[in-house]
């Protein structure tokens, strides 16, 4: 790592690991990385006008919203690591995972061949432009659904190197969700490498799972729901098809939900599983033995009028040790790592949430300022 760096003094002297952190791709830095005939077509699109992360065959989405004063901020973005580091040195962050912007979306993309080329794309330039232990920035090898055959090889390709720590997983427009075992070469590499696989959620209108959507008037309503509904969903699907029982070392995490949904998920599957255990035979425990063993980002944490009542929600799920710090920078809806600190944590329980359930997880090499 490099030199400790100075530290915000509004925050406690904590170890920070962010689990989600986001990357400026546009088509444009990507094309160098890219196969023929795919280097043209990303090199056209980068010459074209584009709406912040909505990119025509790259990063498709529908904005149904009228811009609002409060959301000003809406399209800020990190185009170099040098800016991001600089914008987490500022929140007093010391390592962070980076995730992409407008690929959050590349599931929504039908044509496999492009969508695994692009993901070999991605991986490539994450690798070469923006990660390194002394900028404590972290990856997470794309694996592209569209064709799990090849994301595995990128995740074997890509997961033994100390930078990246992670595997991410694109849920936004998935068919099949996750659960499916069609991706059962990606659990399999990443099981065999021990990467945590990271289901990160977007907000998307689109016919695939969240659907229907378009009918919600405002973004009030609509952002909760393609969000926190779209992990439930797979969590749901990854649970009845009991990939932790095909996979027991395989460690997973879900970001960009909150946690509150956590524990009725669990009650609900366990009331489920109860009446109809034959629908799920490979579960050998109910669902909420599954669930205990995954792991959950803050981001964006729920704010209860009482903060204690956080605390009581962790606790329902034994959420202590499965609970990871998040900010979600640079976008719009960010949480600050104070919002965590103004939770009456026990001094424990905060260290383990801010940075040290991170750093087993994902196996990050302890800093030197905090060894």
């Amino acid at each position: 790592m490099a030199e400790p760096r100075q530290r915000a003094a509004a925050l406690e002297d904590l170890l920070i690991v962010d689990c989600d952190v986001h990357a400026n791709d546009p088509p444009e830095a990507l094309a160098p990385y890219i196969d023929q005939p795919w280097r043209v077509s990303l090199e056209r699109l980068g010459a074209t006008p584009q709406r912040y992360l909505d990119i025509g065959g790259y990063s498709p989405n529908l904005f149904l919203d009228p811009p609002l004063p409060e959301r000003g901020q809406h399209n800020r973005t990190a185009h170099t690591a040098s800016e991001l580091r600089t914008g987490l040195d500022d929140m007093s962050i010391d390592i962070a995972i980076v995730f992409p912007d407008n690929l959050l979306r590349i599931a929504c993309l039908p044509d496999a061949d492009y969508a695994a080329a692009l993901g070999r794309a991605y991986n490539a330039w994450l690798a070469e432009q923006w990660l390194g232990d002394d900028r404590g920035l972290l990856g997470a090898v794309l694996a592209v659904p569209q064709d799990p055959e090849d994301a595995a090889r990128q995740i074997r390709n890509y997961g033994a190197a100390s930078e990246f720590v992670g595997v991410y997983l694109p849920v936004a427009g998935l068919r099949p969700l996750w659960g499916h075992r069609q991706y059962d070469p990606i659990y399999a590499a990443a099981q065999d490498l021990g990467l945590p696989v990271m289901l990160h959620s977007v907000g998307l209108v689109h016919p695939h799972f969240p659907f229907n959507l378009e009918q919600f008037t405002s973004q009030l309503v609509r952002h909760p729901i393609q969000h926190e509904f779209a992990l439930m969903a797979n969590l749901f699907t990854m649970v009845q098809s009991g990939v932790q029982v095909r996979f027991p070392e395989l460690k997973i995490v879900f970001a960009e939900g909150g946690l509150a949904w956590v524990p009725w998920v669990m009650w609900r599957l366990d009331k489920e599983y109860a009446e109809i255990r034959a629908q799920a035979p490979l579960l050998q425990h109910p669902p909420s033995h599954y669930i205990r063993q995954m792991y959950f980002c803050t981001q964006p944490v729920e704010e209860p009028q009482r903060p204690q009542d956080l605390v009581t929600m962790l606790d329902l799920f034994d959420g202590t040790d499965r609970v990871l710090f998040a900010s979600d920078w640079p976008h719009h809806d960010f949480d600050h790592p104070r919002v965590l600190m103004r939770v009456p944590f026990a001094p424990d329980v905060r260290r383990k949430i801010m940075g040290e359930t991170a750093l087993s997880l994902f196996g990050i090499p302890r800093p030197a300022a905090y060894a």
